[in-house]
Protein backbone atom coordinates (compact mmCIF):
# COMPACT_ATOMS: atom_id res chain seq x y z
CA UNK A 1 0.00 0.00 0.00
CA UNK A 2 3.04 2.07 0.70
CA UNK A 3 4.74 1.74 -2.61
CA UNK A 4 1.40 2.42 -4.21
CA UNK A 5 0.65 5.61 -2.19
CA UNK A 6 4.32 6.59 -3.05
CA UNK A 7 3.88 6.51 -6.51
CA UNK A 8 0.49 8.21 -6.73
CA UNK A 9 1.47 11.54 -9.23
CA UNK A 10 -0.95 14.29 -10.92
CA UNK A 11 -2.99 16.79 -9.36
CA UNK A 12 -4.16 16.16 -5.51
CA UNK A 13 -7.46 17.49 -5.96
CA UNK A 14 -8.49 15.51 -8.79
CA UNK A 15 -7.81 12.15 -6.74
CA UNK A 16 -9.36 13.38 -3.37
CA UNK A 17 -12.75 14.48 -5.70
CA UNK A 18 -12.31 11.62 -7.67
CA UNK A 19 -12.58 9.37 -4.53
CA UNK A 20 -14.74 10.78 -2.57
CA UNK A 21 -17.42 10.35 -5.35
CA UNK A 22 -16.95 6.90 -5.58
CA UNK A 23 -17.14 6.50 -2.27
CA UNK A 24 -20.06 8.25 -1.99
CA UNK A 25 -21.94 6.30 -4.68
CA UNK A 26 -22.10 3.15 -2.58
CA UNK A 27 -25.28 4.95 -0.14
CA UNK A 28 -27.57 5.81 -3.18
CA UNK A 29 -26.34 2.90 -5.23
CA UNK A 30 -27.44 0.30 -1.70
CA UNK A 31 -30.04 2.59 -1.09
CA UNK A 32 -31.76 2.54 -4.91
CA UNK A 33 -30.58 -1.28 -5.45
CA UNK A 34 -33.14 -2.04 -1.98
CA UNK A 35 -36.47 -2.27 -3.39
CA UNK A 36 -35.25 -5.10 -5.74
CA UNK A 37 -34.81 -7.30 -2.52
CA UNK A 38 -32.03 -8.24 0.21
CA UNK A 39 -29.94 -11.07 -2.40
CA UNK A 40 -30.33 -7.95 -5.75
CA UNK A 41 -28.51 -5.38 -2.94
CA UNK A 42 -25.82 -7.52 -1.92
CA UNK A 43 -25.17 -8.61 -5.36
CA UNK A 44 -25.32 -5.39 -7.04
CA UNK A 45 -23.34 -3.31 -4.09
CA UNK A 46 -20.54 -6.53 -4.34
CA UNK A 47 -20.69 -5.72 -8.30
CA UNK A 48 -20.91 -1.92 -8.01
CA UNK A 49 -17.40 -2.23 -5.72
CA UNK A 50 -15.77 -4.56 -7.79
CA UNK A 51 -16.27 -2.74 -10.91
CA UNK A 52 -15.15 0.67 -8.90
CA UNK A 53 -11.65 -1.15 -7.88
CA UNK A 54 -11.16 -2.18 -11.24
CA UNK A 55 -11.76 1.63 -11.99
CA UNK A 56 -9.21 2.90 -9.93
CA UNK A 57 -6.72 0.70 -11.06
CA UNK A 58 -7.38 1.34 -14.63
CA UNK A 59 -6.58 5.80 -13.52
CA UNK A 60 -4.12 4.50 -11.92
CA UNK A 61 -2.36 2.21 -14.07
CA UNK A 62 -2.96 4.97 -16.67
CA UNK A 63 -1.43 7.79 -14.74
CA UNK A 64 1.89 6.62 -14.82
CA UNK A 65 1.80 6.43 -18.53
CA UNK A 66 3.67 9.69 -19.71
CA UNK A 67 0.52 11.49 -21.78
CA UNK A 68 2.87 12.11 -24.75
CA UNK A 69 2.42 8.16 -25.26
CA UNK A 70 -1.52 8.95 -26.12
CA UNK A 71 -0.71 10.20 -29.65
CA UNK A 72 0.07 6.88 -31.07
CA UNK A 73 -1.85 4.86 -28.83
CA UNK A 74 -4.95 7.03 -29.90
CA UNK A 75 -4.12 6.07 -33.85
CA UNK A 76 -3.71 2.86 -33.05
CA UNK A 77 -7.12 2.38 -31.14
CA UNK A 78 -9.22 4.33 -33.18
CA UNK A 79 -9.57 2.16 -36.42
CA UNK A 80 -9.84 -1.00 -34.35
CA UNK A 81 -13.11 1.03 -32.12
CA UNK A 82 -14.45 1.65 -35.19
CA UNK A 83 -14.43 -1.92 -36.69
CA UNK A 84 -16.04 -2.85 -33.17
CA UNK A 85 -18.93 0.07 -33.35
CA UNK A 86 -19.29 -1.32 -36.80
CA UNK A 87 -19.54 -5.00 -35.74
CA UNK A 88 -21.43 -3.75 -32.62
CA UNK A 89 -24.19 -1.98 -35.14
CA UNK A 90 -24.60 -4.98 -37.13
CA UNK A 91 -25.16 -7.36 -34.79
CA UNK A 92 -28.74 -6.69 -34.42
CA UNK A 93 -29.77 -7.19 -31.33
CA UNK A 94 -33.29 -6.44 -30.27
CA UNK A 95 -35.01 -6.13 -26.98
CA UNK A 96 -38.68 -5.90 -26.38
CA UNK A 97 -39.08 -5.30 -29.99
CA UNK A 98 -36.36 -1.99 -29.82
CA UNK A 99 -33.32 -1.72 -31.28
CA UNK A 100 -30.69 -2.40 -28.85
CA UNK A 101 -27.35 -2.55 -30.45
CA UNK A 102 -24.99 -0.53 -28.29
CA UNK A 103 -23.57 -3.45 -26.21
CA UNK A 104 -21.44 -6.33 -27.63
CA UNK A 105 -20.73 -9.48 -25.78
CA UNK A 106 -16.88 -10.74 -24.21
CA UNK A 107 -17.27 -14.33 -25.12
CA UNK A 108 -14.18 -15.51 -23.23
CA UNK A 109 -15.38 -13.52 -19.62
CA UNK A 110 -18.74 -13.29 -20.41
CA UNK A 111 -19.41 -9.67 -19.95
CA UNK A 112 -20.92 -7.13 -21.76
CA UNK A 113 -19.33 -4.02 -23.16
CA UNK A 114 -20.37 -0.82 -24.65
CA UNK A 115 -17.91 0.58 -27.47
CA UNK A 116 -19.62 3.71 -27.17
CA UNK A 117 -17.75 4.66 -23.82
CA UNK A 118 -14.69 3.68 -24.86
CA UNK A 119 -15.12 5.36 -28.29
CA UNK A 120 -15.60 9.00 -26.73
CA UNK A 121 -12.33 8.87 -25.02
CA UNK A 122 -10.68 7.37 -27.90
CA UNK A 123 -11.62 9.88 -30.30
CA UNK A 124 -11.08 12.93 -28.01
CA UNK A 125 -7.65 11.76 -27.38
CA UNK A 126 -7.37 11.16 -31.20
CA UNK A 127 -8.57 15.09 -31.76
CA UNK A 128 -6.48 16.71 -29.49
CA UNK A 129 -3.51 14.89 -30.91
CA UNK A 130 -4.48 15.59 -34.49
CA UNK A 131 -5.14 19.84 -33.40
CA UNK A 132 -1.80 20.09 -31.87
CA UNK A 133 -0.08 18.57 -34.67
CA UNK A 134 -1.43 21.27 -36.79
CA UNK A 135 -1.34 24.18 -34.13
CA UNK A 136 -0.82 27.67 -35.75
CA UNK A 137 -0.34 26.45 -39.35
CA UNK A 138 -2.68 27.22 -42.48
CA UNK A 139 -5.46 24.83 -42.33
CA UNK A 140 -7.29 23.87 -45.53
CA UNK A 141 -10.51 21.81 -45.17
CA UNK A 142 -10.12 19.42 -48.04
CA UNK A 143 -6.42 18.20 -46.30
CA UNK A 144 -8.42 17.76 -43.16
CA UNK A 145 -11.38 15.72 -44.58
CA UNK A 146 -9.96 12.45 -44.32
CA UNK A 147 -7.76 12.30 -41.40
CA UNK A 148 -10.14 14.45 -39.32
CA UNK A 149 -13.68 14.33 -40.05
CA UNK A 150 -14.28 11.18 -41.87
CA UNK A 151 -13.04 9.49 -38.37
CA UNK A 152 -15.75 11.65 -36.20
CA UNK A 153 -18.45 10.98 -39.03
CA UNK A 154 -17.72 7.31 -38.61
CA UNK A 155 -18.13 6.83 -34.86
CA UNK A 156 -20.92 9.37 -34.62
CA UNK A 157 -22.98 7.55 -37.31
CA UNK A 158 -22.05 4.45 -35.94
CA UNK A 159 -23.32 5.24 -32.67
CA UNK A 160 -26.59 7.47 -33.80
CA UNK A 161 -29.07 4.06 -34.32
CA UNK A 162 -28.32 3.04 -31.40
CA UNK A 163 -28.11 5.67 -28.53
CA UNK A 164 -28.95 9.49 -30.20
CA UNK A 165 -27.90 11.23 -26.83
CA UNK A 166 -24.33 9.91 -26.79
CA UNK A 167 -23.66 10.35 -30.77
CA UNK A 168 -25.33 14.32 -30.02
CA UNK A 169 -22.84 14.23 -27.13
CA UNK A 170 -19.78 13.32 -28.69
CA UNK A 171 -20.50 15.44 -31.84
CA UNK A 172 -20.71 19.14 -29.32
CA UNK A 173 -17.57 18.07 -27.67
CA UNK A 174 -15.66 17.58 -30.78
CA UNK A 175 -16.80 20.48 -32.02
CA UNK A 176 -16.23 22.33 -28.79
CA UNK A 177 -12.62 20.64 -29.22
CA UNK A 178 -12.13 21.30 -32.10
CA UNK A 179 -12.99 25.52 -31.88
CA UNK A 180 -10.67 25.52 -28.99
CA UNK A 181 -7.78 23.73 -30.90
CA UNK A 182 -7.85 26.78 -33.24
CA UNK A 183 -9.61 25.29 -36.02
CA UNK A 184 -11.23 28.32 -38.98
CA UNK A 185 -14.32 28.78 -37.63
CA UNK A 186 -15.61 29.16 -41.05
CA UNK A 187 -14.94 25.29 -41.85
CA UNK A 188 -16.96 24.49 -38.41
CA UNK A 189 -20.35 26.52 -39.29
CA UNK A 190 -20.12 24.38 -42.68
CA UNK A 191 -19.58 21.63 -40.51
CA UNK A 192 -22.54 22.38 -38.53
CA UNK A 193 -24.71 22.92 -41.23
CA UNK A 194 -23.80 19.76 -43.05
CA UNK A 195 -24.32 17.96 -39.78
CA UNK A 196 -27.99 19.36 -39.44
CA UNK A 197 -28.51 18.05 -43.25
CA UNK A 198 -27.21 14.98 -43.02
CA UNK A 199 -29.25 14.13 -39.65
CA UNK A 200 -32.28 15.60 -41.42
CA UNK A 201 -31.78 13.10 -44.04
CA UNK A 202 -30.92 9.99 -41.95
CA UNK A 203 -34.06 10.99 -39.72
CA UNK A 204 -36.61 11.61 -43.07
CA UNK A 205 -34.97 7.77 -43.97
CA UNK A 206 -35.19 5.88 -40.70
CA UNK A 207 -39.30 7.63 -40.73
CA UNK A 208 -39.89 6.44 -44.08
CA UNK A 209 -38.28 2.81 -43.49
CA UNK A 210 -38.88 2.60 -39.75
CA UNK A 211 -37.87 -1.45 -39.95
CA UNK A 212 -34.62 -0.55 -40.26
CA UNK A 213 -34.80 1.00 -36.46
CA UNK A 214 -37.70 -0.68 -35.07
CA UNK A 215 -39.40 2.11 -32.08
CA UNK A 216 -36.05 4.46 -32.08
CA UNK A 217 -37.43 7.50 -34.07
CA UNK A 218 -40.77 6.95 -32.45
CA UNK A 219 -38.40 7.14 -28.97
CA UNK A 220 -36.37 9.74 -29.72
CA UNK A 221 -39.74 12.00 -30.82
CA UNK A 222 -41.49 10.62 -27.40
CA UNK A 223 -38.73 12.04 -25.44
CA UNK A 224 -38.60 15.58 -26.74
CA UNK A 225 -42.41 15.80 -26.88
CA UNK A 226 -42.81 14.50 -23.00
CA UNK A 227 -40.12 17.09 -22.45
CA UNK A 228 -41.86 19.78 -24.12
CA UNK A 229 -45.22 18.94 -22.62
CA UNK A 230 -47.02 21.04 -19.70
CA UNK A 231 -48.86 18.13 -19.24
CA UNK A 232 -48.33 15.72 -16.18
CA UNK A 233 -49.24 12.60 -18.48
CA UNK A 234 -48.54 8.91 -17.66
CA UNK A 235 -46.08 9.40 -20.36
CA UNK A 236 -43.87 11.69 -18.13
CA UNK A 237 -43.71 9.52 -15.21
CA UNK A 238 -40.41 9.26 -15.32
CA UNK A 239 -39.64 12.88 -14.69
CA UNK A 240 -42.49 13.33 -13.03
CA UNK A 241 -41.19 10.82 -10.15
CA UNK A 242 -37.64 12.07 -9.73
CA UNK A 243 -39.37 15.68 -9.07
CA UNK A 244 -41.34 14.15 -6.71
CA UNK A 245 -38.53 12.77 -5.04
CA UNK A 246 -35.98 15.71 -5.29
CA UNK A 247 -39.23 17.77 -3.79
CA UNK A 248 -39.30 15.35 -0.76
CA UNK A 249 -35.95 15.97 -0.05
CA UNK A 250 -36.66 19.45 1.08
CA UNK A 251 -33.43 21.28 2.70
CA UNK A 252 -31.98 18.12 4.44
CA UNK A 253 -33.43 15.13 2.94
CA UNK A 254 -35.42 12.16 4.55
CA UNK A 255 -32.12 10.80 5.40
CA UNK A 256 -29.83 7.99 3.91
CA UNK A 257 -31.42 4.97 2.45
CA UNK A 258 -35.29 6.26 3.27
CA UNK A 259 -36.06 7.29 -0.14
CA UNK A 260 -39.75 6.32 -1.36
CA UNK A 261 -39.61 7.11 -4.98
CA UNK A 262 -37.06 4.56 -5.26
CA UNK A 263 -39.74 2.10 -5.29
CA UNK A 264 -41.23 3.12 -8.03
CA UNK A 265 -38.63 5.33 -10.08
CA UNK A 266 -37.27 3.52 -13.20
CA UNK A 267 -33.37 2.95 -13.34
CA UNK A 268 -32.58 4.53 -9.70
CA UNK A 269 -29.26 3.35 -9.44
CA UNK A 270 -28.27 4.78 -12.92
CA UNK A 271 -30.48 7.54 -15.17
CA UNK A 272 -31.84 8.94 -12.05
CA UNK A 273 -29.26 8.84 -9.33
CA UNK A 274 -29.53 11.80 -8.59
CA UNK A 275 -33.15 12.59 -7.86
CA UNK A 276 -32.52 10.02 -5.01
CA UNK A 277 -29.65 11.76 -3.69
CA UNK A 278 -31.78 14.89 -3.59
CA UNK A 279 -34.30 12.63 -1.44
CA UNK A 280 -32.49 11.47 1.04
CA UNK A 281 -29.99 14.43 1.20
CA UNK A 282 -32.05 17.46 0.64
CA UNK A 283 -30.59 20.40 -1.73
CA UNK A 284 -27.59 20.50 0.68
CA UNK A 285 -26.24 17.00 -0.68
CA UNK A 286 -27.48 17.89 -4.25
CA UNK A 287 -25.71 21.32 -4.61
CA UNK A 288 -22.54 19.65 -2.31
CA UNK A 289 -22.60 16.78 -5.75
CA UNK A 290 -22.98 19.77 -8.14
CA UNK A 291 -20.21 21.80 -6.33
CA UNK A 292 -17.56 18.71 -6.61
CA UNK A 293 -18.57 18.43 -10.21
CA UNK A 294 -17.74 21.60 -10.69
CA UNK A 295 -14.80 21.47 -9.18
CA UNK A 296 -13.37 18.77 -10.89
CA UNK A 297 -13.71 20.99 -13.80
CA UNK A 298 -12.46 23.99 -12.40
CA UNK A 299 -9.20 21.84 -11.67
CA UNK A 300 -9.34 20.06 -15.50
CA UNK A 301 -9.21 23.40 -16.86
CA UNK A 302 -5.77 24.46 -14.22
CA UNK A 303 -4.09 21.14 -15.28
CA UNK A 304 -5.16 22.69 -19.26
CA UNK A 305 -3.65 25.90 -18.30
CA UNK A 306 -0.63 24.99 -16.59
CA UNK A 307 0.67 22.11 -19.40
CA UNK A 308 3.71 23.23 -21.40
CA UNK A 309 2.44 21.38 -24.34
CA UNK A 310 -0.56 22.16 -27.11
CA UNK A 311 -1.45 18.78 -26.98
CA UNK A 312 -1.25 18.29 -23.08
CA UNK A 313 -3.87 21.42 -23.07
CA UNK A 314 -5.91 19.88 -25.48
CA UNK A 315 -5.96 16.36 -23.97
CA UNK A 316 -6.69 17.96 -20.79
CA UNK A 317 -9.93 19.19 -22.02
CA UNK A 318 -10.72 16.26 -24.50
CA UNK A 319 -10.48 13.49 -21.59
CA UNK A 320 -12.32 15.70 -18.95
CA UNK A 321 -14.97 17.86 -20.25
CA UNK A 322 -16.98 14.67 -21.27
CA UNK A 323 -17.06 13.94 -17.78
CA UNK A 324 -18.65 17.05 -16.65
CA UNK A 325 -20.73 17.37 -19.72
CA UNK A 326 -22.29 13.99 -18.97
CA UNK A 327 -22.55 14.80 -15.34
CA UNK A 328 -24.46 17.76 -16.18
CA UNK A 329 -27.01 16.32 -18.61
CA UNK A 330 -27.49 13.51 -15.54
CA UNK A 331 -28.75 15.85 -12.91
CA UNK A 332 -30.26 18.68 -15.78
CA UNK A 333 -32.44 15.27 -17.36
CA UNK A 334 -33.44 14.90 -13.28
CA UNK A 335 -34.94 18.03 -12.91
CA UNK A 336 -36.13 18.65 -16.48
CA UNK A 337 -33.73 20.78 -17.86
CA UNK A 338 -33.23 18.09 -20.47
CA UNK A 339 -35.30 15.29 -22.45
CA UNK A 340 -34.53 11.93 -20.80
CA UNK A 341 -31.27 10.86 -22.34
CA UNK A 342 -29.96 7.60 -20.59
CA UNK A 343 -26.89 9.31 -19.28
CA UNK A 344 -25.72 7.86 -16.03
CA UNK A 345 -23.59 9.92 -13.46
CA UNK A 346 -20.39 9.62 -13.67
CA UNK A 347 -18.65 8.06 -10.73
CA UNK A 348 -21.51 7.57 -8.94
CA UNK A 349 -23.98 5.45 -11.40
CA UNK A 350 -23.88 1.43 -11.67
CA UNK A 351 -22.50 0.67 -14.12
CA UNK A 352 -19.10 -1.25 -16.06
CA UNK A 353 -17.81 0.16 -19.54
CA UNK A 354 -18.98 3.75 -18.55
CA UNK A 355 -17.37 3.67 -14.83
CA UNK A 356 -14.14 2.37 -16.43
CA UNK A 357 -13.94 4.52 -19.01
CA UNK A 358 -14.87 7.37 -16.76
CA UNK A 359 -11.47 6.22 -14.73
CA UNK A 360 -9.43 6.03 -18.09
CA UNK A 361 -10.28 9.28 -18.77
CA UNK A 362 -9.65 10.98 -15.09
CA UNK A 363 -5.96 8.86 -15.59
CA UNK A 364 -5.22 10.54 -18.87
CA UNK A 365 -5.59 13.77 -17.19
CA UNK A 366 -3.71 12.95 -14.04
CA UNK A 367 -1.10 12.23 -16.77
CA UNK A 368 -0.83 15.41 -18.20
CA UNK A 369 -0.66 16.96 -14.66
CA UNK A 370 2.13 14.81 -13.40
CA UNK A 371 5.30 16.25 -13.24
CA UNK A 372 7.00 13.40 -14.68
CA UNK A 373 5.13 13.34 -17.58
CA UNK A 374 6.38 16.69 -18.80
CA UNK A 375 10.17 15.69 -19.51
CA UNK A 376 11.27 14.90 -22.58
CA UNK A 377 11.04 11.24 -23.53
CA UNK A 378 14.47 9.45 -24.36
CA UNK A 379 15.29 9.02 -28.17
CA UNK A 380 16.69 5.30 -27.54
CA UNK A 381 13.14 4.39 -25.90
CA UNK A 382 11.65 1.35 -27.25
CA UNK A 383 8.47 2.74 -27.11
CA UNK A 384 9.07 6.11 -28.96
CA UNK A 385 7.34 4.81 -31.92
CA UNK A 386 3.89 5.35 -30.20
CA UNK A 387 5.28 9.46 -29.46
CA UNK A 388 5.61 12.19 -32.10
CA UNK A 389 6.98 15.69 -30.98
CA UNK A 390 5.24 18.27 -31.33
Amino acid sequence: MNLFLEKIRGDKIIWSIVILLAVFSFLPVYSASSNFGNSFVLSNVLKHFAIIIVGVLIMYGTHLIPYKYFKGLSKLALPFIITVLLFTSLQGSVIDGANASRWIKLPIIGLSFQPSSMATVVLMVYVSFYLSKNYNKNISFSKTIIPLWIPIILVVFLILPSNFSTAAMIFLLIITLIFIGGYPFKYLLGIGFSGIILFSLFFLTIKNYPDLMPNRIDTWVSRIENFSSSENSENNYQILRAKSAIASGMMFGVGAGKSSMKNILPQSTSDFIYAIITEEYGTIGAISVLFLYLLLLFRIIIVSYKSNTVFGQLLALGAGLPIIFQAFINMGVAVQLFPVTGQPLPLISTGGTSIWMTFLALGIVLSVSSKESIETISTDNPLNILSETE
